[in-house]
């Protein structure tokens, strides 16, 4: 009885000794190996409104320093956290969180808070571990970003627009063998436009077909045949219509001339390269420079008809009326006269395409009707 009474009165101490010394290892006893706990926020004072954490032996480490941790059971505090040696037995986690502070100084825990400070990572028996450095490779940079061009500001909508005109391409001319010169005007008359002429053409004429009535009226009717020798630069149409203009004109002999293709006619009117005129004209010498009535024919030099003559000053117009005149005065049964003095109007039948001899250019046999 004594014994089982005593039994009884030694139970509450023992499992009272028991409690002490669990809640001594829970406490603070040694063996206790440290749970990792959430790292704190990289930040550099409490948050408001959280009570202050307890820090367990907090024993400040140089930033980047890593404790050495040895094998023989002994504590040492790393990073301001009590740790057990490698042997010791896993108990409950210490009531104080284990907290790194703000100044980056090293932890237990192995996840890497956020302010870059180095944690120390267990192994499998407790013991610490170096961790693995990062990759070596090539620091990647990000490329430049394309800049933006420069800002296209948008004319006002009512701000007149600048027009471009583009430049027209050329057009080549219809003959290359024309001159086109500004139009020019001789004595208030607008002049023909200059050709090339040739040396010399085909040799043969083509006769401009069609009639050219003459003027109403009285007077003895002169039929004649305009022709054109092929391949001069000058529009056979516009040449028949210039010489029957001419030579119906009242200033000229006062015949009604009328203009035939075919038929008995009194004169032919010759328009003639330079080398056909020498040919047609013999035997007279026309050099290439002249004109002539010869057989029954007019025969104009086409270089005369496109140029003129000095005593004319540029007046082509007027010459090509005189020239009609003075050949067609030859068939009309009229000859060479000469000047009636200095200043004086020049006969018709003056040679003027030579010389005026101090005369003043006329085109007309009559030119005062």
């Amino acid at each position: 009885m004594t014994g089982i009474v005593g039994n009884r009165g030694r139970k509450p101490f023992l499992w009272l000794l028991a409690f002490g010394g669990a809640a001594t290892l829970l406490v603070g006893g040694s063996g206790v190996v440290s749970v990792p706990a959430t790292p704190a926020p990289a930040a550099t004072g409490p948050v408001p409104g959280t009570p202050a954490p307890t820090a367990v032996a907090q024993a400040a480490v140089p930033s980047g320093a890593v404790p050495t941790v040895r094998p023989t059971g002994t504590l040492h505090p790393v990073g301001g956290s009590a740790t057990a040696p490698a042997t010791g037995p896993a108990t409950a986690p210490t009531t104080g969180p284990a907290t790194a502070p703000a100044t980056g100084a090293a932890t237990a825990p192995t996840t890497a808070p956020a302010t870059g400070a180095t944690t120390s990572p267990r192994s499998a028996n407790g013991a610490a571990t170096t961790p693995p450095a990062p990759p070596s490779g090539p620091t990647v940079t990000p490329g430049p970003t394309a800049s933006p061009g420069p800002a296209v500001t948008p004319a006002p909508t009512g701000a007149p627009q600048p027009s471009v005109t583009p430049t027209p391409a050329p057009v080549p001319d219809s003959d290359p063998r024309e001159i086109r010169p500004e139009t020019l005007f001789v004595n208030g008359r607008q002049q023909p436009v200059k050709v090339r002429v040739p040396r010399s053409a085909s040799g043969r004429y083509r006769v401009v077909p069609g009639e050219a009535p003459p003027p109403r009226g009285k007077g003895k009717v002169v039929r004649y045949i305009v022709e054109v020798e092929r391949g001069l630069p000058f529009d056979a149409e516009e040449f028949a219509h210039e010489v029957h203009r001419t030579l119906n004109d009242r200033r000229s002999w006062g015949f009604r001339f009328k203009r035939v293709s075919r038929g008995p006619v009194k004169i032919r009117v010759s328009l003639s390269s330079p080398a056909m005129t020498d040919r047609r004209c013999l035997p007279l010498r026309t050099l290439g420079l002249l004109s002539c009535w010869n057989g029954g024919r007019a025969v104009i030099n086409a270089m005369r008809w496109n140029e003129g003559v000095p005593g004319y000053r540029g007046d082509v117009a007027s010459y090509r009326e005189y020239v009609v005149n003075h050949e067609v005065g030859h068939g009309l049964g009229h000859g060479h006269v000469s000047c009636p003095g200095p200043g004086r109007r020049a006969p018709i039948m003056l040679q003027q395409t030579k010389s005026l001899h101090g005369c003043r250019p006329n085109p007309w046999p009559f030119p005062k009707r």
